[in-house]
């Protein structure tokens, strides 16, 4: 590998997960010259690439329904890409929470206007 070259492994391992060569080769029950292969282009087995996702807290559980989330620093990532702070998921669910009617239709149009507003938002980017 030139020095200049960065294969994916490498990115996922270091600038993704933020693991060390040697963090990575505890957590996997790995030699650092193994590590040191995947970093150069050589597949990283998949239950080693799911630990090193959970350590990083990139992923959030092993069960299908989780699939496509993901924490970003103090974000949660989900599968449309949209970032939500805990902020917003406790008033998320306090919104789901009411109960009449009114309630019901003041929240469809809460959501109507928050996905209008991100549409325009993205447009922008």
């Amino acid at each position: 590998m030139n020095r200049n070259e960065m294969t994916k492994n490498l990115y996922f391992r270091e600038f993704k997960c933020g693991l060390s060569i040697k963090q990575t080769a505890e957590l996997c029950f790995k030699s650092v010259t193994t590590v040191k292969s995947w970093d150069k282009g050589k597949t990283i087995p998949p239950e080693c690439k799911r630990l090193m996702r959970m350590v990083s807290g990139r992923e959030l559980s092993n069960g299908d329904q989780w699939n496509g989330f993901e924490m970003v620093h103090d974000r949660l990532i989900i599968p449309t890409g949209q970032k939500a702070s805990p902020q917003q998921i406790i008033i998320g669910l306090s919104l789901l929470e009411c109960s009449t009617e009114a309630d019901l239709r003041v929240i469809r149009n809460i959501l109507k206007i928050s996905m209008a507003i991100s549409k325009i938002k993205n447009m922008g980017t």
